[in-house]
């Protein structure tokens, strides 16, 4: 039967395999402007879901 050498912490348990949890980040059209974007985030121009929810510095000269 073998016999470890010496003890394996948690900390060290927990990171075998760890390069297999790297995934590409799930991409969204805005349907309003075309952009694209991280899901469940605000748009570059500040738009989520089609409706304006940030003022952008871009507004803030135009007016």
């Amino acid at each position: 039967m073998a016999v470890q050498k010496s003890r394996v912490t948690p900390s060290r348990r927990g990171q075998r395999r760890s390069h297999s949890n790297v995934k590409k980040p799930t991409l969204s059209v805005d349907f309003e402007t075309g952009e694209t974007h991280i899901r469940h985030h605000v748009t570059a121009n500040g738009y989520y879901r089609g409706k304006k929810v940030v003022d952008t510095s871009e507004d803030l000269t135009e007016e």
